[in-house]
């Protein structure tokens, strides 16, 4: 609603953007306030607070994507690293019918989700070195960069998923680093 609101008042006339103006100030209290008690309820529950540490732990993921985790995917840590893939849409799924073979490609799932892991693969590539090996890996073998955004966030779902399974903090191995 408030990227609606300030994209409204691009094209709003003259006469109604102070209007649009004050409901766009009160929907950013409210963000805030809302975020602000997230956070507090989240770190609250000694349960939240642990899986909140041990995502946390992972090099590249913060609060925004964690707290995402935990709210919009309590399955996370209780499923296997496909059904959770396919959860969020970035399994890639096939196409074929009888003898063709089409593109395997990601659809579905959930798109919020998604789209905040997206972000967080940004960084972790950046800060995380088994993404940023698998990164450099695809991208010298002439993978298109969406393919391999895909994978490395495919990758960091599983690695998520791996560490709220087992109860075990972010520990990168010597063959991995």
């Amino acid at each position: 609603m408030r990227t609606a609101e300030s994209n409204r008042l691009a094209h709003a006339l003259e006469r109604v953007r102070p209007d649009i103006r004050e409901h766009v100030r009160y929907l950013d209290k409210r963000i805030r306030e809302l975020d602000r008690e997230l956070h507090d309820r989240l770190r609250g529950s000694p349960l939240w607070r642990a899986k909140d540490d041990l995502l946390r732990s992972i090099p590249g993921v913060g609060p925004v994507f964690s707290t995402t985790l935990l709210a919009d995917v309590p399955e996370l840590g209780t499923l296997g690293h496909k059904q959770i893939a396919a959860l969020i849409g970035v399994a890639p799924l096939n196409r074929d019918s009888g003898r063709w073979r089409g593109r395997r490609s990601v659809w579905g799932g959930r798109a919020n989700v998604r789209a905040v892991l997206y972000m967080a693969t940004t960084t972790a590539i950046q800060h995380n070195p088994v993404l940023r090996a698998l990164y450099m890996r695809l991208k010298s073998a002439g993978k298109a960069h969406q393919v391999v955004m895909t994978a490395c966030m495919h990758k960091l779902l599983r690695i998520c998923n791996a560490i709220l399974s087992h109860h075990t903090p972010w520990r990168c191995q010597p063959l991995d680093c």
